[in-house]
Protein backbone atom coordinates (compact mmCIF):
# COMPACT_ATOMS: atom_id res chain seq x y z
CA UNK A 1 0.00 0.00 0.00
CA UNK A 2 1.80 3.40 -1.24
CA UNK A 3 0.49 6.73 0.50
CA UNK A 4 1.62 10.04 -0.01
CA UNK A 5 0.47 11.82 3.19
CA UNK A 6 1.50 15.45 1.76
CA UNK A 7 -0.45 14.71 -0.58
CA UNK A 8 -3.55 13.34 1.16
CA UNK A 9 -3.13 16.55 3.49
CA UNK A 10 -2.98 18.90 0.67
CA UNK A 11 -6.26 17.08 -1.04
CA UNK A 12 -7.58 17.32 2.48
CA UNK A 13 -7.28 21.22 3.08
CA UNK A 14 -8.86 21.79 0.10
CA UNK A 15 -11.72 19.93 0.76
CA UNK A 16 -11.78 21.63 4.24
CA UNK A 17 -11.42 25.18 2.75
CA UNK A 18 -15.11 24.79 0.83
CA UNK A 19 -16.00 23.48 4.13
CA UNK A 20 -14.46 26.39 6.38
CA UNK A 21 -16.47 28.83 3.40
CA UNK A 22 -19.41 26.88 3.66
CA UNK A 23 -20.14 26.56 7.25
CA UNK A 24 -17.97 29.27 9.04
CA UNK A 25 -19.31 28.94 12.56
CA UNK A 26 -18.95 25.28 12.83
CA UNK A 27 -15.25 25.60 11.30
CA UNK A 28 -14.72 28.16 13.72
CA UNK A 29 -15.67 26.06 16.80
CA UNK A 30 -14.30 23.41 15.41
CA UNK A 31 -10.80 25.31 15.41
CA UNK A 32 -11.45 26.57 18.11
CA UNK A 33 -11.61 23.12 20.06
CA UNK A 34 -8.59 22.14 18.48
CA UNK A 35 -6.49 25.22 19.94
CA UNK A 36 -7.77 24.62 23.06
CA UNK A 37 -7.07 21.21 23.61
CA UNK A 38 -3.64 21.56 22.15
CA UNK A 39 -2.34 24.33 24.25
CA UNK A 40 0.39 23.74 26.77
CA UNK A 41 -0.68 22.33 29.83
CA UNK A 42 -0.72 19.78 32.43
CA UNK A 43 0.52 18.04 29.05
CA UNK A 44 2.76 20.10 26.40
CA UNK A 45 1.77 20.24 22.89
CA UNK A 46 4.11 17.80 21.69
CA UNK A 47 2.40 15.26 24.38
CA UNK A 48 -0.78 15.82 22.86
CA UNK A 49 0.10 15.62 19.38
CA UNK A 50 1.69 12.34 20.28
CA UNK A 51 -1.81 11.12 21.88
CA UNK A 52 -3.33 12.58 18.85
CA UNK A 53 -1.36 10.64 16.21
CA UNK A 54 -2.15 6.93 18.21
CA UNK A 55 -5.75 7.97 18.40
CA UNK A 56 -5.56 8.66 14.32
CA UNK A 57 -3.91 5.22 14.31
CA UNK A 58 -6.54 3.88 16.19
CA UNK A 59 -8.88 5.52 14.21
CA UNK A 60 -7.40 4.37 10.86
CA UNK A 61 -7.53 8.10 9.97
CA UNK A 62 -5.15 8.64 7.08
CA UNK A 63 -5.95 12.50 7.52
CA UNK A 64 -5.08 12.64 11.42
CA UNK A 65 -1.76 10.43 10.82
CA UNK A 66 -0.82 13.17 8.05
CA UNK A 67 -1.81 16.01 9.84
CA UNK A 68 -0.70 15.18 13.67
CA UNK A 69 3.02 13.88 11.89
CA UNK A 70 3.30 17.05 10.29
CA UNK A 71 2.37 18.76 13.64
CA UNK A 72 5.05 16.26 15.53
CA UNK A 73 7.72 17.56 12.99
CA UNK A 74 7.39 21.03 13.40
CA UNK A 75 7.44 20.34 17.65
CA UNK A 76 10.77 18.10 16.33
CA UNK A 77 9.20 15.10 18.30
CA UNK A 78 11.91 12.12 17.65
CA UNK A 79 11.79 9.33 15.62
CA UNK A 80 12.13 7.18 19.09
CA UNK A 81 9.24 9.29 20.59
CA UNK A 82 7.14 8.32 17.32
CA UNK A 83 7.77 4.82 17.38
CA UNK A 84 6.78 4.82 21.27
CA UNK A 85 3.76 6.46 20.40
CA UNK A 86 2.94 3.53 17.71
CA UNK A 87 3.75 0.92 20.32
CA UNK A 88 0.95 2.59 22.17
CA UNK A 89 -1.36 2.88 19.70
CA UNK A 90 -0.64 -1.26 18.57
CA UNK A 91 -0.76 -2.36 21.99
CA UNK A 92 -4.32 -0.73 22.41
CA UNK A 93 -5.38 -1.33 18.76
CA UNK A 94 -4.16 -4.65 17.77
CA UNK A 95 -3.72 -5.42 14.21
CA UNK A 96 -5.70 -3.17 12.26
CA UNK A 97 -3.50 0.07 14.79
CA UNK A 98 -0.23 -2.19 13.72
CA UNK A 99 -1.09 -1.30 9.80
CA UNK A 100 -1.54 1.89 10.38
CA UNK A 101 1.32 2.06 12.81
CA UNK A 102 3.18 1.21 10.11
CA UNK A 103 1.55 4.09 7.96
CA UNK A 104 2.28 6.37 10.34
CA UNK A 105 5.85 6.13 10.49
CA UNK A 106 5.76 6.44 6.84
CA UNK A 107 4.31 9.57 6.80
CA UNK A 108 6.72 10.65 9.67
CA UNK A 109 9.61 9.76 7.82
CA UNK A 110 7.98 11.18 4.87
CA UNK A 111 7.55 15.36 6.23
CA UNK A 112 10.84 14.30 8.34
CA UNK A 113 12.85 14.13 4.72
CA UNK A 114 11.18 16.97 2.63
Amino acid sequence: MSKVYKEITKDISKSLAKLRAEAPEMMKGFGDLATAATKDGALDKKTKELIALALGVAARCDGCIGFHTQALNRLHASREEIIETLGMAIYMGGGPSLMYAAEALTAFEEVNNP
